[in-house]
Order: structure tokens, then sequence, then C-alpha cells
């Protein structure tokens, strides 16, 4: 991509940030079992709450069938029983999942809470049980230390425990019937170790599987529908990742779908239910539907017959990329959600028996996407010359020359960005600005080399991607150096940070949300049973803070010890109940910057955690960002300030 000649159509009008981060008027359809019923989450009492309605009635006649209106919810679950639905819940973003009962013939009746749970405890995911009826596998630590399978009795909330672990690293897996039939753990050098288990219940070691290119542990990790193999994504011996199959009596890898030169993209297993999964498997059986992998645009791979007939039938609706999927249990009604550059969130209805389709909804109705800003896959390479892919989408209306910038830093590390609709980008380019996301070393997606080309590089390879990134922009002439942002959240956060401290004089405004400031102090404070799932992330990526040498490294890579060299302005942004990055990590680095007389804003929200869920506090943060980006780097302002 490269600059282009003058543009002579107007700049689109402003959008206001209470529209912009107003709660989606739609969002996460999924069709019941028998496809009678849609559910989907829809504002109601000033949150996302679950409604549900009849498959061929509007939104007129659903009904709300949760009342929160402390906090927004994210993800819900149809049971085998046309009577009960559930959900998952915290505390003000504090991650201790509880899992509640709605009532469907009584939906103004309150929630019941099947896992009352001890503070510190959480459930991490509920499962359907076909060979017990009105029954749900439940994972959740009442040990703290170990994450336990429970069965409960929906109707009754009867608990019963179903697997215990003797390990905080394993996982089992069930098959359908809800027999135990693999087992995995990380073993002491880093490595995944999968078992089968027997009859008899003891694992059989079958494989081992690289660490450190797991990062987040081998993904996915599902059971084939006639349980005798697991689906998991190796590299085998190249550099992408597969989706293959691990064969429960001889251990050996089968592969199911791989695309050459494109990895499986397995970020859905860190958001189930919110991003797009994997794998698509049928509801009925199980079988394996399609594979979606990484690239510019992500590519969907149909792997069953049946299923390309669908897939065919659903591509005609959108020009989009094929998100979330649900059908009904005969693979008849389909409700299809698509991921789009410019348009936040379309799901269709369709009917393979008769082949009619109908638009369900629009997540934003009132958006107009021909308004909206294209995102363009672009690509570079870094100064060692390994291949860098990022997205570029640029304020449409106005020269693309020698424009403000902000380069925008996605969490994780170990996620990556990809061609979507990006609420930071879309609200950036209205303001006006130039909006680089670059997918730096040690983001998933591109590869075994690329994600493992990040071990030992924060604040060092890893920065220098960013930088390199701007270069590359401020060459092609998008990018004015003198006007040029720094903005991410989490590990974004901190890469704001450095950017600010490693390469103080690169940026003219920054800002940091949830961020670490203090490596070897992120780690002492995660929920203690992370710690066990740490060994290929950041113990191998960054280092253990309880080896001194390897704390002292760690603090020579911290902000909090460079931020006597910080003189770009600040916006920090923190949620208090955030149990990922605590509280302290901001408030040190705003402490040491105020000691110091520089100034910095700061936003703290009370009923928040590792993120802003809830709209009065998303729209406090981005009009403070459009404020100080409009200040320091010369954006737009939106007029409203109500």
């Amino acid at each position: 991509m490269t600059v282009s000649g003058p543009v002579t159509e107007q700049r689109p009008a402003l959008i206001d940030v209470a529209t912009f981060f107003a709660d989606p008027q739609f969002a996460h359809p999924s069709i019941s079992p028998d496809g009678t019923r849609i559910a989907y989450l829809a504002p109601h009492r000033g949150r996302l709450n679950v409604w549900v309605r009849g498959i061929d009635r509007t939104h007129d006649d659903a009904v709300p069938v949760t009342h929160d209106a402390r906090r927004g919810i994210t993800t819900y679950y149809w049971t085998d029983s046309p009577r009960w639905l559930l959900y998952l819940q915290d505390t003000d973003g504090n991650e201790d999942w509880h899992l509640y009962r709605v009532d469907l013939d009584d939906p103004h009746s309150p929630a019941v809470d099947l896992t009352p749970l001890e503070p510190g405890s959480r459930v991490v995911g509920a499962e359907p049980l076909t060979s017990v009826p009105g029954s749900v596998l439940v994972t959740m630590n009442r040990r703290p230390m170990f994450f336990d399978v429970f069965r409960i009795d929906v109707a009754t909330g009867e608990t019963v425990l179903h697997r215990e672990q003797d390990d905080p690293t394993a996982g089992i897996l069930f098959d359908r019937r809800g027999e135990p039939v693999f087992r995995t753990t990380i073993a002491a050098d880093g490595l995944v170790e999968i078992s089968a288990i027997d009859p008899g219940g003891q694992p059989r070691l079958l494989r081992r599987l690289g660490g450190a290119e797991h990062p987040m542990s081998v993904q996915p990790q599902l059971v084939t529908a006639d349980g005798l193999g697991l689906l998991v994504g190796s590299f085998q011996d190249g550099d992408d990742l597969r989706l293959v199959r691990v064969d429960h009596e001889t251990g050996a890898e089968t592969v199911v779908a791989a695309v050459e030169g494109h990895d499986l993209d397995i970020s859905g297993m860190m958001l189930p239910g919110v991003l797009p999964p994997p794998v698509h498997t049928d509801r009925a059986t199980g079988e394996i539907l399609a594979a979606r992998f990484v690239g510019d645009r992500p590519h969907i791979e149909v792997l069953d017959p049946h299923f390309a007939e669908v897939y065919a039938e659903l591509r005609k609706l959108s020009d989009g990329v094929l998100g979330t999927l649900s059908s009904d249990e005969s693979g008849t009604r389909w409700i299809a959600t698509f991921v789009h550059d410019r348009d936040p969130g379309v799901a269709w209805f369709y009917d393979h028996a008769t082949g009619a389709a109908r638009l369900l909804f629009r997540s934003y109705p009132d958006r107009d996407p021909a308004v909206a800003a294209p995102m363009e896959p672009v690509g570079f390479p870094a100064r060692d010359g390994l291949p860098l892919h990022a997205y570029l989408t640029l304020p449409v209306g106005v020269e693309p020359r020698n424009l403000p910038l902000v380069l925008v830093v996605h969490g994780g590390p170990w996620a990556h960005d990809s061609w979507g609709y990006s609420s930071d980008a879309q609200f950036l380019a209205n303001r006006g600005y130039a909006v680089l996301q670059v997918n730096f070393r040690g983001s998933l997606g591109y590869g075994r080399r690329h994600v493992t080309a990040a071990i030992g590089e924060f604040a060092r390879a890893m920065h220098d991607d960013l930088i390199d990134a701007v270069d590359w922009a401020v060459a092609r002439g998008y990018a004015d150096p003198d006007r040029i942002g720094i903005y991410g959240g989490s590990y974004g956060g901190y890469a704001a940070l450095v950017g600010i401290t490693v390469t103080p004089d690169r940026f003219a405004a920054a800002v940091d949300y949830v961020g670490i400031s203090d490596l070897a102090n992120f780690l002492r404070t995660l929920p203690p049973f992370t710690r066990a799932y740490n060994v290929n992330n950041w113990y191998r990526y960054v280092g253990d803070p309880e080896t001194p040498e390897q704390e002292a490294d760690m603090r020579t890579r911290s902000p909090i010890i460079m931020a006597d060299r910080i003189t770009t302005p600040l916006l920090v942004a923190q949620g208090a109940n955030d149990v990922r990055v605590v509280q302290a990590e901001s408030d040190n680095i705003v402490a040491s910057l105020r000691a110091r007389g520089v100034p910095v804003e700061y936003l703290v929200a009370d009923d928040e955690g590792h993120g802003f869920a809830n709209p009065e506090n998303r729209i406090r943060l981005y009009r403070a960002i459009e404020e100080h980006f409009a200040v320091h780097l010369g954006g737009r302002r939106g007029a409203s300030r109500t």
C-alpha cells in the first residue's frame, strides 16, 4: 500500500464518544437446541443482559431473562431443558466468575447462583453432559490451587465431584458421555504432556509437545466426536500451527486441517463465545465442521461435506468473514455472525431446509459502514529481517500524507490484531489519526519462529518492532514524525510505558490502559493458581522474579525503574478490581511522575477490573483519550461533552 494522490471526498461527521462506546444494541446471538428460540445480548436496566425471543419474532416481542443492573453479561449457555438458561457473572470485574441459572418459564424471578464460591475461586467453563440429562460439567477451583470438575444438576443445584485434579497444571478432557479420555499437563521442563486415560483411570503418556511455542499452552484441546482422538494445535516439524488429531491408542498425529504459510487461529480460546472459535463443531454430534486460520483476512477451512453446502449459502449473505456460528441440533437452522472491518457485528438467520435467510440484526444499527475507515493489511521487515504483519487504518476524506498517527499495541502479548472491526481504530480514524496496529514478535498467529523470537525480548526487540513500524509509516509518508502517539491496554499499556522510557523522544503522547509498570511485581501479584501455568509464557519469555538474577534483569526492563526518563504527556487508566494487573502497577508510575512534577492524568474506575466494561466508564475513558491526543497530536474533538 502506498500513498495515493489527493483525496477529494469530505471528512465524515464526528461520531460522539457516547455513541461510539455505548453498549451494542444486539450482540452474541445463538439458537436454542430445538431451533425454536433465539438468545442474544441487548441493553436492559443500563447493562447488557440476555434476551430470548421466538425464531420468527422481533426484538419487540423479546423478553429479558436476566436483570443485572450492576455489570453487563458476556457469556451464557443454553441447556438441554427448554426451561433453564445459564450465564456467568463476576463482581465489578474481579473475574471470580459464578454460574447462574435463570428460569425461562418465569423470566422475572431472581437468578440462582449454582456455584456459591469463596472469594478467589471461579468458574472457568460449563458444558452439557449428554449422558446425564439436565446436568452440566463445570470446572472451578473450590480448592484454590486446583481446578476440579463437578457435575451440577441444573434444576436442583445439586453438585457432585466428577473428577478431582492431582496436578495444578493438569487438564482432563472428557468424551461426550462425560468419561475422562485424555489428560494434559505441563512438565517441569515446560513441555506439554498429552496422556490417554484408559478405563482403569490411569494416564498413559502419548506425546510431549514443545513448550515455548505454546505460551498459552497447547490450544485447542477438543476430544473428537468418537472419543478416540484429541484435536490440538501442533507445529509438528514446521513453522505453521496445524490442527492435528492425536490418537488415543497410539499417540500418532494426523493432520486434520492445515493451510500453508498460515497458523490455526487459537485466539478464540481466550474469549470463548465472544471471539470466533478455532474449530466449529456440530452441536448434536461433535463432528468437526470447519477450522479458522490467521491471514490478512481470517480464512475458514471447511472440513465437513454437509457444512460445505451450508457455508456456501452463508457466504452469500455478507462480504465479511464468518465469525461465530450456532445451529439447532438438526443442523437445519443456523445463526451466523460476520466479521467486517467497517461494520461492528452483523447476524443472519439461515434455514437450510428452505434456503430462506434474513438479517437478524446489526449490533449498531445507527452506524453507516460506508463512512467508516477500511482496515488495510500491510507488511514490512523488522530491523533483524523478521517479517512483521500489521494493519493500517487511515481517516476517510483526507489526503493520507503527514498525518498524526497513533500506534495501537495489542495486549497479551500472546494474542494478535486481526482484520475486523476495531473500535479503537475507527474512533481514532474518525478523529483524523492514522492508526497502525502491528503484530510484533511474540504475537500469536504468525508461526513458531515469530512467537519464539520474543523470548527475552520484552523492552528490547519487541519494542524495536514497534519503532520499526512507526519508521515504516513515516518513510511511506503517512505519518508526521513529530505527531506520533502510542496507546495500548495490558501488555499494550506496558508497551506504551516502554515507548516513553526506552525511546522518550519518539512519542508526543501516550496512553497506558491497565498496563504493567513493574514486571516482577506484576508476576508476584497474579492470582496464586496462575503460577503453575507461567512456565511457558512469563517465566520463559521474561523471567521468574523468585530467581535473583532474573528479577534483576526484569527490573532493567520495567518502566517504573526508568520513570525518570518520562517527559511525554501521559494518560493512565486503571480498574480498581483488576486481578491481572493490580492497581499498584498504575499507582506507582503515577506517583513517581507526580513526585517529579511531571503532568499525568489518572483515571481509576472503582467498579472495573482488567478493562472497562460498563459503558459510562468506557465513555469517560475515551473522552479523556480524545482530549489527550487532540491537545498533543492535533486531532479532531467531538462537540458533545454531556
